[in-house]
């Protein structure tokens, strides 16, 4: 069964630093797909909507974007902010691919740290996204939590989770 690897995590995790180092690890044919991409896409009239509904349509997008990778064999990564409660309705939908979740979560003082020290969607204020940060708590056994390491080493931790399939998630009931 193909699968498809979800580096998730909250604003500020590394995700997308540790995604360029897991590419790096790859021995096959290896797709990343950046959620922030995805969410440059709508370029008009976001204001319309809440934006609760922009990121569900943008996750969805996402994930049938690395469909046919996956099914063709590539190791397909797709590295966005995907909490948990979406990661299930993935899965029911899409129950012939099995999904790897992985969580970044490093302290909401380092995530902070991160996104106001950014230079393209530099965050200032934290406050908004700290609700958001707790979402990820849910994940628990999916968690990869370490502020002292760097990319590298973040990205061979998860490398060796994925041989060993400690990221798996079970089939939907």
């Amino acid at each position: 069964m193909s699968s498809i690897i979800l580096l998730s995590g909250p604003v500020g995790a590394g995700k997308s630093t540790v995604a360029r180092e897991l590419v790096a690890t790859a021995t096959g044919l290896t797709v990343r797909i950046e959620g922030d991409v995805f969410w440059s896409f709508i370029v008009k009239g976001a204001e319309s909507l809440p934006r609760h509904k922009h990121f569900v349509t943008t996750v969805w997008a996402m994930t049938a974007a690395a469909l046919p990778y996956s099914r063709a064999g590539y190791e397909t990564i797709v590295d966005f902010s995907i909490p948990l409660w979406l990661v299930d309705r993935l899965r029911t939908r899409f129950t012939d691919i099995s999904f790897e979740y992985v969580v970044l979560r490093p302290a909401i003082e380092v995530c902070a740290a991160r996104a106001a020290g950014r230079v393209e969607g530099r965050i200032e204020d934290y406050t908004p996204y700290k609700s958001f940060y707790a979402e990820f708590d849910a994940a628990k056994p999916n968690l990869v939590c370490d502020d002292a390491a760097d990319p590298a080493s973040l990205a061979a931790l998860i490398r060796d989770g994925l041989d060993e399939g400690r990221f798996r998630l079970p089939p939907p009931l």
